[in-house]
């Protein structure tokens, strides 16, 4: 029997029916996209994979997204919904605080919840990681809590690990990089026309970082698998890869990374919070590691 129950954002991006055969309960983020003047709303439960294509080419076309934060609100709503139905002890695993204050509002809304409720023991881990690694990330959470484990010694276990998530983005529109304000207009205008390919990888802080940039496609997936190569397999090693509706060089790196390391990846499609940022064609890959990251 389970010793508590777990939630989380849906920047994790697991699949609809992920969270629930993995009984997980999750708070969705909206996001809405512009396009000539009109502007539409949406929220993060996309329920095939035609929903996360149809995204992606809206981009393309030239819709210009932008995303919202779980709020105060919508956390208070998902543990009182918790604790009506009876669940005592929860760990809740949101996104990494050098991304968005997701966090604060979890324990804001955790000591909300607890004056209507005070015998709820719930716990809120910042993650460090969003998208796969977050996913990744509950998914351990999910198979400690299935071996017996409680939520205060998964939350430590977690509260370690997360910092030996690895993760290399590769992004084929700088446009975006640019609205997010990681680079300048004219870099990314410099950049897009010589072809650069930036690689962006998490930094201790849970920032997203550009730590090299490289001409051309195939050059940047070969310096990807050279940093893998720096990085040794821990008890939790896992290896995931995530694309934004680019499958074809999705495919082509998990066929690299099993050619160097003898593992096929899984290949997963990014929701639309974390893919609005990096834009349509990007390719990422994530891994536990022994080592803590290096920036």
């Amino acid at each position: 029997m389970k010793k508590f129950d777990i939630s989380t954002d849906s920047t994790c991006d697991l699949y609809l029916d992920e969270y629930k055969n993995l009984d997980v309960s999750v708070g969705k983020l909206g996001f809405t996209i512009e396009k000539n003047g009109v502007l539409n709303e949406y929220v993060d439960d996309f329920k095939s994979h035609d929903d996360y294509v149809n995204f992606y080419n809206e981009l393309k076309k030239g819709g210009i997204p932008k995303t919202s934060i779980l709020n105060l609100q919508a956390h208070i709503d998902l543990f009182t919904d918790m604790a009506k139905r009876g669940i005592v002890n929860v760990l809740h695993i949101s996104q990494s605080d050098g991304l968005s204050p997701t966090i604060v509002n979890a324990r804001k809304a955790i000591e909300i919840v607890k004056e209507q409720y005070p015998n709820i023991n719930y716990l809120a881990l910042e993650s460090k990681t969003t998208t796969i690694g977050e996913g990744m990330l509950v998914k351990l959470a999910c198979k400690l809590r299935d071996e017996g484990k409680s939520n205060q010694e998964v939350y430590d276990i977690l509260e370690k690990e997360k910092m030996h998530l690895q993760h290399f983005v590769v992004v084929d529109d700088l446009m975006f990089l640019k609205r997010g304000g990681r680079i300048s207009g004219p870099k990314a205008l410099i950049g897009t026309i010589l072809k650069v390919k930036p690689i962006i990888q998490f930094t201790k802080a849970g920032k997203l970082e550009i730590t090299e940039k490289v001409n051309g496609l195939n050059k940047a997936l070969k310096t990807v698998i050279d940093e893998m190569k720096k990085f040794t397999k821990n008890k939790y090693f896992d290896i995931e890869i995530v694309h934004t509706n680019n499958l074809q060089t999705a495919n082509l790196l998990a066929n690299m990374i099993e050619e160097q390391f003898g593992l096929r990846p899984e290949i997963r499609i990014m929701g639309p919070i974390i893919g609005s940022h990096v834009g349509p064609g990007a390719v990422a890959v994530a891994f536990i590691s022994n080592e803590e990251r290096p920036y």
